[in-house]
């Protein structure tokens, strides 16, 4: 029997490309529901394909990857400012600032679109 050979198509969900870049976005959404590993693992997925993939799956490669460094400091912020109490709000921001980003990231690629603004440290 001969062997089959690894898929490599479009519907590849691990290989560069629009639904790798999906896979991304939802696994750092599930992070607030399965913890931060599922979010390290998207943002492992990003740098892996970030070079290997077409233009506009390299923009939204390199927007995961901002999202979860500058949201990465933001929440650093926000731990410590708990001492002085609003860091608490500053961390539900924070959760909220990510969750915009992965969706505006996820329609964009659903779109097939690259994102609007990459270096931006808001949405």
């Amino acid at each position: 029997m001969p062997d089959t050979p690894a898929k490599t198509g479009s519907g590849d969900w691990l290989s560069p490309g629009k639904n790798n870049v999906t896979l991304v976005y939802i696994l750092y959404l599930a992070g607030f529901v399965l913890g931060g590993l599922s979010t390290l693992l998207g943002l492992v997925f990003a740098y892996i394909n970030l070079g290997k993939a077409d233009q506009v799956s390299q923009t939204h490669y390199r927007y995961a990857i901002r999202t979860f460094w500058i949201g990465l400091l933001y929440s650093l912020i926000s731990a410590v400012l708990m001492i002085v109490g609003i860091g608490f709000l500053l961390l539900l921001a924070v959760a909220v600032w990510l969750i915009v980003r992965c969706v505006k990231g996820l329609q964009a690629a659903s779109a097939g679109k690259p994102v609007a603004n990459v270096e931006t440290w808001l949405f």
